[in-house]
């Protein structure tokens, strides 16, 4: 795809640390203060707020208030939409559903923070494999691990790749983007969901659909948001998005995900980071 104005935005937003949330617990450098934490919270209102930014992700999904004065149109069912890019965060970035264990908050840099599922594991399902999850530079995964998949659709005529990028085109200069949230727990059990499965994009009537993406995960939440990810831990950011978030979380065989990981078309060899929870209600939008 031919690179496009919004390039340089959407490099800054894929920065992370090239450091491992497990490094991070060997040194005991994981968890920094509620201060810190406090402090990109005030940093973000000093930057977003009075400078007309819409409604941030993510959120806390069993909250309804918000006073974000930006409305926008809600994008039309993904069906009518191109799916351009999946990938997922290590750690849930919503609160809500069975996904509301706070994980702590990590290194300040989205690794380590997050939410967890809150059911019952077996302890074969928890069993360590014995082969790396993952990109080591940035997060490895494990069984037990939670994560919050994201697909990406637009309204551009694209074809599907890495990041946000592969959304824009150079026709539309404001494609409507949906996301849909969906959380997963990995499990060391091969006949649980596969990961590859659920991200197998096709062409159907024209757009690039993901056809087994789970739909029966309870009775989702709908609202208006933006991206995520923690490079806006401390700035507004400046995308629409139309987000649709299941309740429910899904057990997924971990060896699918490090094939996945090992081979997609979206480039991505790792979990992402999260970005902190937006509580601040001069930040979200109102839910129904």
């Amino acid at each position: 795809m031919t690179q496009i104005r919004f390039l340089p935005i959407l490099q800054a937003v894929l920065i992370t640390l090239s450091v491992t949330t497990a490094t991070l617990a060997e040194t005991g450098q994981i968890g920094v203060s509620d201060d810190a934490i406090a402090a990109q919270n005030a940093a973000l209102a000093a930057a977003a707020v009075e400078a007309g930014f819409g409604p941030q992700s993510p959120r806390d999904l069993t909250l309804a208030g918000g006073s974000n004065p930006v409305d926008f149109g809600e994008a039309p069912d993904v069906s009518r939409m191109n799916l351009c890019n999946i990938h997922f965060h290590h750690g849930a970035e919503h609160r809500g559903g069975e996904f509301t264990q706070y994980a702590g908050n990590g290194d300040g840099h989205g690794y380590g923070s997050g939410y967890l599922y809150t059911g019952i594991l077996t302890d074969a399902e928890l069993a360590p494999v014995d082969y790396k999850v993952g990109n080591e530079k940035h997060s490895t995964l494990r069984p037990g691990d939670t994560i919050e998949a994201h697909y990406v659709h637009t309204t551009a005529r694209i074809d599907p790749g890495p990041t946000l990028n592969s959304c824009m085109d150079e026709v539309i200069g404001n494609p409507q983007l949906s996301v849909i949230g969906i959380v997963y727990v990995l499990v060391n059990d091969d006949s649980a969901a596969d990961f590859q499965r659920l991200s197998e994009v096709v062409m159907v009537d024209g757009l690039h659909q993901a056809v087994n993406m789970p739909r029966n995960l309870g009775v989702p939440t709908r609202y208006d948001g933006s991206s995520t990810g923690p490079a806006f831990n401390e700035a507004g950011s400046p995308f629409q998005v139309s987000w649709t978030v299941y309740p429910k979380v899904l057990k997924v065989s971990i060896s699918s995900v490090a094939a996945w990981l090992s081979d997609n078309e979206f480039d991505e060899d790792h979990g992402h980071g999260v970005r902190n929870l937006v509580t601040n209600p001069d930040l979200l939008s109102p839910m129904d």
